[in-house]
């Protein structure tokens, strides 16, 4: 009996289409989803170099799966709930591209994607998790739980990969970046134009509080945007070239040290 209530309350959740009460950024739930999230990018990085190869394909692949799954399920839900629509459910705001990137990426290993969810991943979603646009939607409503799933995944899959499989980006991954961002807001900004959509906030500014309200008006903000995260990219990649300039040195002060005897 007990399980069965349980259970049926469980489904319900996940049918419920209706809002349940405005989301509070930093509230308790918020806070809580913040800290697990930031426990498993801990444990990905303590426990980097012992995981066994079985663990870590079952990892990537469940991790994969539950990206591609977690869109599957919104868009299942938005066609469920009678308002899907071309101007707001298409999967082209920077975090569900990247979902999906992550996925293959997890899937196949390959490097340019790696270099690419680097980026978006790490500034994007950090960006999503730090200043959520849930409106009306507040725990447990089930689009809370995807909210924070899909975008803890793609900060936990670009760590992962950097940690674990010890991929990194290199100074020419911003560039390689900055031209696949601009190539793919000039789609989205056309499909904005076709649909009447705001994908990517290209037409105006969520209606949360976030980072873009501190970039100016529209379409400034957009321009402003761009510089914020270049920079960025490079706060991003400055470990790894900190890194590179130690062992650089390191190398070229066992070149300078005169041989032993002499």
């Amino acid at each position: 009996m007990g399980l069965h209530c349980t259970g049926g309350l469980l489904v319900s959740a996940f049918l419920v289409f209706e809002p349940t009460e405005p989301f509070v950024a930093y509230s308790l739930s918020h806070i809580t989803v913040l800290v697990l999230i930031a426990a498993v990018s801990l444990g990905l990085y303590f426990y980097r170099d012992s995981m066994s190869e079985r663990f870590r394909r079952r990892f990537r692949y469940s991790l994969a799966a539950g990206l591609f799954l977690q869109e599957l399920f919104m868009q299942g839900w938005y066609i469920a709930g009678g308002f899907w629509s071309p101007d707001s459910s298409l999967p082209l705001h920077l975090c569900n591209v990247s979902c999906l990137l992550c996925g293959i990426m997890l899937l196949k290993g390959n490097q340019t994607l790696y270099e690419i969810t680097y980026f978006w991943g790490l500034i994007g979603a950090a960006q999503a998790l730090l200043t959520p646009d849930l409106g009306p939607v507040a725990f447990p409503h089930v689009i809370f739980y995807r909210f924070f799933f899909a975008h803890g995944a793609i900060i936990v899959a670009c760590l992962y990969m950097t940690f674990v499989e010890k991929y990194r980006p290199r100074w020419r991954s911003i560039g390689k970046t900055v031209i696949i961002t601009n190539l793919f807001m000039f789609f989205v900004g056309a499909v904005n134009y076709l649909s009447d959509g705001n994908y990517m906030y290209l037409r105006a500014k969520p209606d949360n509080p976030s980072l873009l309200d501190y970039l100016g008006p529209w379409p400034w903000y957009i321009l402003s945007l761009e510089a914020v995260a270049l920079l960025l990219m490079v706060l991003y990649y400055l470990p790894f070239a900190i890194s590179d300039w130690r062992r650089e040195g390191r190398e070229k002060a066992q070149l300078d040290r005169p041989p032993m005897g002499m």
